[in-house]
């Protein structure tokens, strides 16, 4: 629908020369707009814009106009865009969809559907966008194991592509295109405005979470509950539920299990053999079941109050693994290991086998052979000084990093979620695919205009400390 397309806005095109040929202008130098030049493209969105510029962002810019592009292309800057409309619609489709424009967060779509019984893939962060990053990244949800990530549940994408056209992008239309920004990264093969979505009835959600620390005296029994719940967990996913877990050296928490279509009494089955096993450790397992009429209800006891929720973003650095089922047996001592090493575990426990099958999308085939996807955490303090939080960076890429890829070869990583600093990225995120996806990018993005951190082709630039952005040299 063009109707739900927001206009991009002409930023004077007296700026923006790049202070070397192949080098992105940045706000310091000559060529970036003036103020007169913020100043009218303010004008033209009602003062709304945000005259904010992030540290080290090579001329960013938040809304420019499609007839631009050009321009902007010829003169080194680089395009970003936002906007929000959805649309609940079943038109050409033997089923129900929704289509959301890119500016459209998990909440606004999990309430259009809701308000239709219907649900759709969203993060467990009520914050994230369904069209972006979240869906072109892969995107796990607590409906995975039933519905699969969310870049299994795309049918189309509309796409500003580098040489300013507007084009779709599906399984029948543009179809390599489609397939790229199905799982294969973000921001970088075009502009995505929009995407229609696979919607999915909302039946009865049930769910538990509970909290096991190790008696008094006994600490190294949670080690043991660690091991008993991995024990348990392909038996757990596999009566088709998802099951968010954190462990320490001295907590296993589950905050979150989801059981779409079931009730409390199938959940506390489900969970019994857990229970058993703990119990036989002496561990106490008193879980806080609930049983929710519908999904909305479920995800905002979990994951609210909604619309902000309980996740908080920005406090953590990140490592992350994909864990493969036939890995979890012997994960024991990398386990241990991790949590002596002062990490929070965060493992996402689900079953993504069965989607994205005959190459549907570019998903790595490393997430169907995953049963966890693993975030390794260590904190971020806003109040340390940056020499200290870049040498905790630095020990979460060279240090923890090591041990959980030692144990899981050739599992790779989620890429939404990562280390930036993550070596053989383009193996760990992108696997078998990663020459297809830059053969693709090379025919939509021939220049390399698009750019993201370790995206797709992204070797074509280099960036410096101070964020200048400049072509590589190889």
């Amino acid at each position: 629908m063009r109707s739900l397309l927001v206009p991009f806005l002409l930023l004077a095109a007296a700026g923006c020369q790049a202070t070397a040929p192949d080098c992105r202008c940045v706000p310091d130098d000559s060529c970036w707009p003036s103020d007169d030049d913020w100043n009218h493209l303010n004008s033209t969105v009602g003062g709304r814009l945000v005259a904010t510029v992030p540290l080290g962002s090579p001329c960013m810019i938040r809304i420019m106009m499609l007839r631009s592009v050009n321009t902007f292309k010829a003169n080194g800057c680089i395009r970003q865009s936002r906007r929000r409309g959805h649309r609940l619609e079943g038109r050409s489709l033997s089923r129900k969809a929704l289509k959301v424009g890119a500016g459209v967060q998990g909440f606004e779509a999990l309430a259009a559907t809701h308000a239709e019984n219907l649900v759709v893939v969203t993060g467990e962060c009520p914050s994230v966008g369904l069209a972006g990053g979240y869906t072109q990244g892969g995107g796990h949800s607590a409906l995975s194991t039933n519905f699969g990530l969310a870049a299994d549940n795309t049918l189309e994408f509309e796409v500003f592509t580098a040489d300013d056209e507007l084009v779709k992008a599906s399984r029948g239309e543009n179809s390599d295109l489609y397939w790229a920004l199905s799982g294969g990264g973000t921001g970088n093969f075009g502009v995505v405005t929009s995407a229609t979505v696979q919607a999915h009835p909302e039946p009865q959600v049930s769910g538990a979470k509970f909290l096991a620390t190790a008696p008094d005296g006994r600490p190294e029994l949670i080690y043991k509950a660690i091991d008993a719940f991995h024990a348990a967990l392909p038996k757990i996913v596999d009566s088709v539920v998802m099951i968010i877990y954190f462990f320490s050296d001295s907590f296993l928490q589950i905050p979150a299990l989801t059981a779409y279509d079931k009730t409390e009494a199938e959940v506390k089955q489900i969970l019994q053999p857990l229970a058993d096993s703990l119990s036989d450790l002496g561990i106490k397992f008193d879980p806080n079941f609930t049983h929710f009429p519908t999904y909305y209800q479920h995800y905002d006891h979990y994951w609210g109050p909604l619309p902000a929720g309980n996740i908080q973003v920005g406090t953590q650095l990140f490592g992350v693994r994909l864990l493969p089922r036939n890995k979890l047996k012997d994960f024991s001592p990398t386990a241990g290991k991790l949590a002596e090493m002062g990490v929070i575990y965060i493992g996402v426990g689900l079953n993504v086998s069965k989607f994205g099958g005959n190459n549907a999308n570019s998903v790595p085939s490393q997430w169907r052979n995953s049963i966890v996807q693993v975030s390794l955490t260590l904190p971020w303090d806003n109040e340390a000084p940056w020499d200290e939080m870049l040498a905790t960076q630095k020990r979460m890429t060279e240090e923890i990093q090591p041990v959980i890829e030692a144990a899981t070869p050739g599992a790779g990583a989620y890429v939404n979620e990562a280390d930036f600093q993550q070596k053989g990225w383009q193996e760990t995120f992108y696997g078998i695919n990663y020459d297809k996806l830059l053969k693709i990018k090379k025919k939509y993005d021939p220049g390399n205009f698009f750019y993201a951190t370790v995206a797709v082709g992204s070797e074509a630039w280099s960036v410096a400390y101070d964020g200048r952005m400049c072509r590589s040299q190889s």
